[in-house]
């Protein structure tokens, strides 16, 4: 176990993740105007639409899949009835589905922000950046599972990745469960520690404004005017 095991897999995670809280934190307090995602809508639409979509109906079944893999226990499974070959298909294929809308999705959103002249005008440095970032961070987690886990099909994550993880959150951190973590996967996992870092200060706080008021509120009633 040497420093830059150490420093991976156990003082960064925390880095980042008190870099997020403190982070909204304190832009939510000082910098309320800019919590928003600019809208760049009125430039191009069509591939915002499509690639949006796809996006957002991928992303959601994969946060849901890392967060069953990485915090369910595998013998908790087991006591479901769910055999491993049964998760290994659902994470595969199931999840490989789902992982290729989020791709295409990204790829779209990201080409459309690099070479649609209007739209790469009005992003900023952060915005391109978390482009790349994602596509990146996707990219890698789509390479790991169906590359990585068919080329070394004895390691298990959730015998390694899993309980790091596990013990990062109830802050017993042990670093020696990444040691055998093929690249791909310690790849993806370091970025996607960085996203959370520089979550606050990017268009992504925009997910933590959910119009839940809307759900409540009155009926907006227009009426013509009628002219005597």
């Amino acid at each position: 176990m040497n420093m830059v095991d150490q420093f991976l897999w156990v003082i960064f995670p925390y880095i980042c993740m008190a870099v997020f809280v403190v982070g909204h934190i304190y832009r939510y307090r000082v910098d309320q105007f800019s919590w928003t995602a600019k809208s760049s809508e009125f430039i191009e639409k069509k591939q915002l639409k499509i690639g949006s979509m796809m996006f957002h109906i991928g992303v959601m079944p994969v946060i849901m899949g890392h967060i069953v893999g990485l915090g369910v226990p595998k013998s908790w499974m087991h006591a479901l009835g769910i055999s491993d070959p049964m998760y290994h298909f659902g994470a595969v294929y199931i999840g490989g589905i789902f992982g290729f809308l989020t791709l295409g999705g990204m790829i779209i959103l990201t080409s459309r922000r690099f070479t649609h002249k209007g739209v790469r005008r009005l992003s900023s440095v952060s915005d391109r950046l978390v482009n790349v970032l994602l596509l990146f961070i996707v990219l890698m987690g789509m390479y790991s599972t169906l590359v990585t886990n068919n080329v070394e099909p004895g390691f298990d994550y959730r015998s390694t990745i899993s309980v790091w993880f596990r013990n990062l959150i109830i802050l017993r951190p042990d670093a020696a469960f990444m040691q055998q973590v093929p690249v791909p996967f310690k790849i993806h996992i370091v970025s996607g520690f960085l996203i959370f870092a520089l979550w606050p200060f990017t268009r992504l706080v925009h997910v933590w404004s959910v119009p839940l008021n809307y759900v409540g509120r009155s009926y907006i009633l227009y009426r013509k005017h009628r002219k005597h």
